[in-house]
């Protein structure tokens, strides 16, 4: 039989072929080289995108910065750009926006750039984008305040009222920034036995009139409980008398502050009228902490607000403060108390009822000090007076206004200025925590209230 050797080495050839597996390791290693190269294009092209972006983004952040601040003059699109074309990244910025408000700007920039891949390209990505945005908030909180300040009879002695004034009109100018009028409002509250709120705020409140002298009311121990004081809340006019007469005693006494520059000074921007008032204020009487902060505190309160509006309207406060004060709950809003004193409550006595019924009667304690009237009829003056409340109940309602009005969120901060450790303890237990009370003497009252003072400012930041 023949065979054709040569057919039949073909299919042997061929399955020996198949079978050889040498070589196979470079095709793979050619993938693999592929995918590196791939890789390294996108690590090499991503890097770079990166890095542009990571410059337009400090360049944009940099540049709303600068814009936003409240103390920047310049027109804040034209600061962007400016930054911008410094750096040579013109072409990059997309669009500016800014949202401004009476006391707040927000300035954003949006930048992109198309980079040309290097080895990308090869698999199709011809461009990559560097997108970045900036966005800058700056601002002031509106601040109310009042300055709750002790204007008694001891504050005569060791230089103590110079100091305090020396102390409030440096914090007037600290805290009042001319180039934002209108977001710091002020309020002065001066206090003895008694607040005289003036016939401005006495005239738009419901006011029973028992004489025609006193500009001062009589709280109840449950109006301490609240911060709360509005135009359809009952009140009695409190009753005018004095204690001793000014040629017996070293002091003109009467149990309701009489002078002009003794009344509430509401809602002022005016640093010059407020360094005025406190330049004015005298010692006087008795001490009442409790009556001087439920004023400050009531000045603060939104059901104050028909008060206030009706004081923008007679002048009484300046113009810029028109609806104030402001709802607690409203965004970009700080209440603040500053409460000092020198001493303590003290037991507070009144005329007796049945000596303060008549006209003639009301009229006898305004001619006659009760001292005097009672050694004119060989009597002791404890016939005429009796204990309206005790220091202890004076603390306990001190301390439920305080309570009150740290419920409500209103920042107080509490001066002792030379004062005993039960004092102390009573004004820091007011104050909204023991770092925000201050225990001074002589001089250190200015540094006290320069440091409430930087606080106030630090705080009333938005950004």
């Amino acid at each position: 039989m023949h065979f054709n050797t040569r057919a039949s080495r073909k299919p042997a050839r061929l399955v020996l072929f198949a079978r050889d597996d040498s070589g196979g390791l470079i095709i793979f290693s050619l993938f693999l080289l592929a995918c590196m190269m791939l890789s390294v294009g996108l690590a090499i092209d991503v890097m770079r995108t990166e890095m542009v972006r990571t410059r337009l983004q400090n360049t944009a952040d940099s540049a709303v910065l600068a814009a936003a601040a409240m103390e920047q003059t310049l027109d804040p699109q034209t600061v962007v750009e400016d930054y911008f074309a410094r750096a040579g990244l013109s072409r990059s910025l997309e669009s500016v926006s800014i949202t401004a408000t009476a006391n707040s700007r927000t300035v954003t920039a949006n930048t992109n750039t198309r980079l040309n891949t290097l080895l990308l390209g090869l698999v199709g990505i011809k461009q990559m984008e560097a997108r970045s945005t900036g966005t800058a908030t700056a601002g002031f909180t509106d601040v109310e305040v009042a300055l709750v300040l002790d204007i008694s009879n001891s504050m005569s002695e060791n230089d103590k009222m110079a100091n305090l004034q020396n102390a409030a009109r440096e914090f007037v100018d600290t805290v009042l920034d001319p180039d934002q009028p209108g977001t710091m409002a002020l309020s002065i509250v001066p206090y003895t036995a008694q607040v005289a709120a003036g016939p401005a705020i006495l005239n738009q409140l419901k006011v029973t009139a028992t004489n025609s002298w006193a500009e001062c009311v009589d709280f109840t121990s449950a109006d301490y409980s609240s911060t709360a004081l509005s135009p359809t809340t009952p009140l009695t006019q409190a009753q005018h008398f004095q204690h001793q007469p000014a040629t017996s005693y070293p002091i003109d006494n009467p149990g309701c502050p009489q002078q002009s520059y003794e009344r509430i000074m509401a809602y002022s921007g005016d640093a010059a009228a407020l360094k005025t008032r406190i330049n004015q204020l005298r010692p006087r009487h008795n001490t009442s902490i409790q009556i001087g902060m439920k004023w400050g505190v009531a000045l603060l309160d939104p059901a104050f607000r028909p008060v206030v509006n009706k004081l923008v309207t007679t002048g009484e406060a300046s113009p810029q403060f028109a609806d104030r004060p402001f709802d607690y709950d409203r965004p970009g809003t700080m209440k603040v108390i500053v409460l000092m004193t020198d001493g303590e409550n003290v037991d507070t006595w009144r005329i007796k009822p049945t000596y303060y019924d008549t006209s003639s009667e009301r009229t006898r304690w305004h001619n006659q000090a009760v001292y005097d009237y009672a050694v004119s009829k060989k009597q002791n003056w404890s016939t005429y007076v009796t204990t309206d409340y005790t220091a202890s109940q004076a603390d306990q309602m001190l301390s439920r206004i305080c309570t009150a009005a740290k419920n409500r969120g209103i920042l107080i901060f509490s001066v002792g200025f030379e004062v005993t450790p039960y004092s102390a303890s009573v004004m820091r237990s007011c104050a909204t925590s023991p770092s925000h009370y201050f225990n001074v003497e002589g001089t250190q009252i200015s540094e006290a209230f320069a440091a409430i003072a930087r606080q106030i400012s630090m705080l009333r930041l938005l950004y």
